[in-house]
């Protein structure tokens, strides 16, 4: 009979866990993607791969590879497959610019118009959603997204509506599963095997990853032994088995950064800002793009050497921004180019309107959160949700990629700052923020939704002038307009803007009720389908109502309806104003 000590021992010898295990699959980028990455291959991106795209670039410029990009946004350096002509197909819900603001990409629009590359039009839900059909074997999926949308007859061969079997009278739309040959995958930590943790938000999620016919090639910060997986296997989303290679790259998500959720011992770091706004610009001209890409992707030849054009400076100071805190500096060093006692312009006071809008709506239909697109509509929800909780009232702040609950700083008007992550009560991906929180069964939410056009019934376009150009696409907004309770767009005036009818569908007005200009504020009354100016917005102190009618008639492309009980839009206090140019002190919205 064995003795205690002896059982002790047997005990630790056998159950001991070990800390590193499995196959060694780690390797240089270059070979990871030489050896696994095929021509004529579907290709699904997820996390932050800036690192993974560039080696792209370099391995397969001027081959001709005629590959299928899949991912929810093709934006910044990702563009570089448009311009290099590496991709025959784009299958997205964003295709753009997406800093400071979302905005059309020349690069995309050129690639549109000349019929270069095919652009598959879907949202930041359905395409994850199709991705997890595929993942998980499934040959359809079902969604609430893309019905009575343009993108419905666009993408037949892909969707369908029929009648729901289980609720009568119902329809509802089938998506056909997705499923790449081969995913990339950018992630915080890896042990050598592949067991991948990816730090929240998580945007997209890695569903494409799981379902990859050939396999993930991932890219990490750090290679960890399994002993840390273990001891952070709540993070852990991609597990070995499915992982080809595993490459060891810092900085691997640049431009973009790497949020510090759950890993406090990493040194993580900021989105680039600097960067993306000199990729934005370089676009605007095919040959600068080029030299561009040359110098920054072409001419480097690895990684190592991409880190060393960037400097060791902007390297720390992209730590250093990464700090909760570092809003603050920001901000006090912003000030001093800031006149808080300028009046206030046409911008200003639209988003001061829409903020009113927002407050009073929230309150009447007893709403609990708000999910609000970029630009002018979220700093209009910024404001209008530090109102309500001065109310006390409750209310959630939400961005699609993930974010629930924040409260956002000052100093950064980007919607996804990772400013504003550090202020989250949760952190998840698109398929809960969109498909449960925003168009689940029990969701309480007023969508606040911007878009290139818009016309008198509530649809709205953001993708494109059918062969005329090309816009940005849905990104979130047909999933949080199909899905909410109800939805206030907030989008410039003009003729071009306002339109009798739009060309393309991006979403259906049928859960629009308001819609909030500079020249005014435009509502459905008493169910009808189309809108009234309810509210005017002066052009100038003192405006006579007559003066501003016609002022507005000439900036809306329908026949404009004005209600008899027509009101003026309330003055803009200081506090106001001075709360917006916080929010957005180099003015690139306001």
């Amino acid at each position: 009979m064995m003795e205690i000590e002896e059982l002790k021992a047997f005990l630790d010898s056998k159950f001991r866990l070990p800390v590193v295990e499995g196959e060694d699959k780690i390797c240089p980028l270059d070979e990871a993607i030489r050896e696994h990455v095929k021509k004529g291959m579907s290709i699904g991106f997820a996390g932050r791969g800036g690192a993974l795209f560039n080696q792209l670039v370099r391995e397969f410029w001027d081959k001709n590879p005629e590959f299928t990009i899949i991912n929810n946004g093709i934006t910044a350096t990702v563009l570089a497959l448009i311009h290099g002509r590496l991709a025959k197909k784009i299958i997205a819900s964003f295709i753009g610019d997406v800093y400071p603001s979302p905005g059309p990409n020349p690069v995309a629009q050129k690639a549109y118009l000349s019929g270069e590359v095919e652009f598959e039009n879907w949202t930041m839900l359905t395409i994850p959603q199709r991705l997890l059909a595929g993942a998980m074997g499934w040959s359809v999926i079902p969604t609430r997204s893309i019905v009575g949308s343009s993108m419905e007859e666009e993408n037949k061969e892909s969707f369908t509506v029929i009648d729901d079997p289980f609720a009568p009278g119902e329809k509802i739309g089938l998506m056909r599963a997705l499923r790449p040959d081969i995913a990339l995958v950018h992630g915080a930590a890896a042990d050598r095997c592949g067991n991948t943790i990816i730090t929240y938000p998580l945007g997209a999620d890695v569903f494409g990853a799981w379902g990859a016919k050939q396999g993930v090639i991932v890219s990490a910060e750090k290679i960890v032994p399994t002993e840390y997986i273990r001891s952070h296997s709540h993070l852990v989303r991609i597990p070995s088995y499915m992982v080809k290679a595993v490459c060891e790259v810092p900085y691997g998500a640049h431009p973009a950064g790497m949020p510090n959720c759950g890993l406090p011992e990493f040194e993580h770091y900021f989105d680039d800002y600097d960067f993306l706004t000199e990729s934005r610009e370089a676009s605007r001209d095919e040959r600068k793009f080029s030299e561009w890409i040359k110098y920054w992707i072409l001419d480097c030849k690895d990684y190592n050497e991409y880190l060393a054009k960037l400097g060791s400076d902007r390297l720390i100071y992209l730590k250093g921004k990464a700090h909760s805190d570092s809003w603050k500096d920001e901000t006090v060093a912003e000030i001093p180019n800031l006149d808080f006692n300028k009046g206030s312009n046409p911008l200003e006071r639209m988003v001061v309107t829409a903020a009113q809008v927002i407050n009073d709506k929230f309150i009447a239909g007893g709403y609990k959160t708000i999910l609000a697109g970029a630009g002018l509509s979220n700093l209009a929800a910024w404001l209008a949700a530090y109102r309500l909780k001065e109310k006390g009232c409750d209310v959630d702040l939400m961005a699609e990629i993930g974010m629930y609950g924040y409260l956002p700083r000052a100093s950064d008007p980007f919607i996804f700052s990772y400013h504003n992550m550090h202020t989250c009560k949760i952190l998840n991906n698109n398929e809960t923020m969109l498909g449960v929180f925003v168009g689940g069964s029990s969701n309480q939410c007023l969508g606040v939704l911007a878009g290139g056009q818009i016309d008198k019934y509530g649809n709205v376009n953001s993708t494109k002038l059918p062969g005329v150009t090309y816009l940005v696409g849905s990104g979130g907004a047909n999933d949080i307009a199909s899905g909410n309770r109800e939805t206030v767009v907030v989008i410039n005036s003009g003729k071009q803007r306002l339109v009798e009818k739009v060309p393309y569908i991006t979403f259906s007005g049928k859960n629009v009720t308001t819609l909030v200009t500079d020249v005014g504020v435009f509502e459905k009354i008493g169910g009808e389908e189309t809108f009234t100016l309810t509210t005017y917005i002066p052009a100038k102190a003192k405006q006579a109502v007559k003066e501003a009618i016609a002022g507005i008639e000439k900036k809306v492309g329908w026949e404009l309806k004005v209600s008899p009980n027509l009101k003026e839009a309330q003055p803009v206090a200081k506090e106001e104003v001075t709360l917006l140019r916080l929010f957005d002190p180099k003015g690139f919205f306001t």
